[in-house]
């Protein structure tokens, strides 16, 4: 079982803690699933989720100590429970923050029920975390806007209700020229031309565009509006990817733990070794660590911060660097049935690696908090 008492720090409320309890007691009866049908195993696990009320927090009013809470939890039970649960808050992140009342009336009773799962399309091929770089394109042609490009490694492409989509409209070069609109997989022109495998499966596509038109009433916020929508919803969910990696990082905790407690060399356990007890205290350490980087930014942003893209770039950063450490330790102590497929250190170490690319790779989360750090010294000085 693994440690608890962080619940009891100030960043969180009772209801916090109430429902880590409740949704503990769901994923130890239902999790983990079959991944054998990766596309069939996510859309059971939005059902689920959605019937059980988990999916009610990934829309609307977003309290992101609670999605921190759930994907940590998830994490730490089932990768797959956890990305499916991810996608239907950043999915519709755009449409809980920036959309219409009738906007949000179409979509968030659905995703939130688990009857539609939904998708976040930014990246296209020439442009990952310079966004800026967009070059799919949405002309207005009077009566709609005509997308033309592509999209590539979306999160539950191929089989998403909707996707929001990010398209230059061209109100001015860069970022300032991006805009955000709503997009069903119907659609004539649209096409999933690429299934992506990767080393632990998810639903991953690429997306291609050939005059695909969508009404005007599809635009989230106004035009030119998409990078201001897209770093806000970041803003937002990139603290709750670094609550994944901590997941990550607690279960390989409890399994080195469980290992070097049970495994006997030269008549005594793996944990009396001192060199042993060293792996396990920067473990522990790395774990805390992170949790106080997540829980900060998290508990700045429900306080009513405007932006945490500082705070939640450090816990982005550290958390998914030192889970994949804390992992890759765990794997170690476990000798060679930490490389056994089907052990699960060696399905977390398959895990973890994607954490430290998406919603801003490492690098990039590092020139972000120093142009933070720097502007903040330049402004007070």
């Amino acid at each position: 079982m693994p440690d608890r008492s962080f619940l009891d720090w100030p960043f969180f409320e009772p209801h916090h803690k109430a429902l880590a309890d409740a949704l503990e007691s769901w994923c130890d009866v239902n999790l983990p699933v079959d991944h054998s049908d990766v596309d069939a195993a996510c859309r059971a696990l939005v059902a689920d989720l959605g019937q059980e009320g988990w999916l009610e927090h990934t829309g609307g009013a977003l309290d992101v100590r609670t999605l921190c809470l759930i994907r940590e939890t998830l994490a730490r039970h089932d990768g797959l429970a956890d990305f499916s649960f991810a996608m239907q808050g950043l999915g519709t992140g755009a449409i809980s923050l920036f959309g219409t009342p009738e906007q949000q009336e179409a979509w968030l009773p659905k995703t939130k029920a688990g009857q539609a799962i939904s998708a976040f399309a930014l990246t296209e091929p020439q442009s990952g975390s310079d966004v800026a770089n967009s070059t799919m394109s949405a002309v207005d042609d009077g009566q709609s806007y005509v997308l033309n490009g592509q999209k590539t490694w979306i999160s539950n492409g191929g089989i998403a209700d909707v996707y929001t989509l990010f398209a230059r409209t061209g109100e001015a070069p860069g970022a300032r020229g991006l805009s955000a609109f709503i997009v069903t997989p119907d659609l004539a022109g649209l096409e999933v031309t690429e299934r992506l495998q990767v080393m632990a499966p998810h639903p991953l596509a690429t997306l291609t565009f050939d005059d695909v038109r969508v009404p005007k009433s599809a635009m989230i916020g106004a035009p030119g509006q998409g990078f201001a929508i897209a770093m806000s919803v970041l803003d937002v969910f990139r603290s709750t990817v670094a609550a994944a990696a901590l997941g990550f990082a607690r279960r390989a905790l409890d399994e080195a733990l469980g290992r070097v407690t049970s495994r006997q060399v030269q008549g005594a356990p793996l944990a009396d070794l001192q060199l042993v007890q060293g792996h396990i205290a920067d473990m522990a350490l790395d774990v805390d660590a992170a949790a106080l980087l997540i829980y900060r930014a998290a508990w700045t942003k429900d306080s009513g911060a405007p932006r945490v893209t500082r705070e939640a770039a450090m816990a982005k950063l550290f958390a998914t660097d030192h889970a994949q450490k804390v992992i890759d330790a765990a794997l170690q102590l476990h000798g060679g049935d930490g490389v056994r497929q089907g052990e699960m250190v060696e399905s977390l170490y398959r895990e973890i690696r994607a954490l430290r690319i998406y919603e801003g790779a490492s690098d990039v989360q590092k020139v972000v908090i120093a142009r933070q750090t720097l502007g903040q010294f330049a402004g007070g000085s």
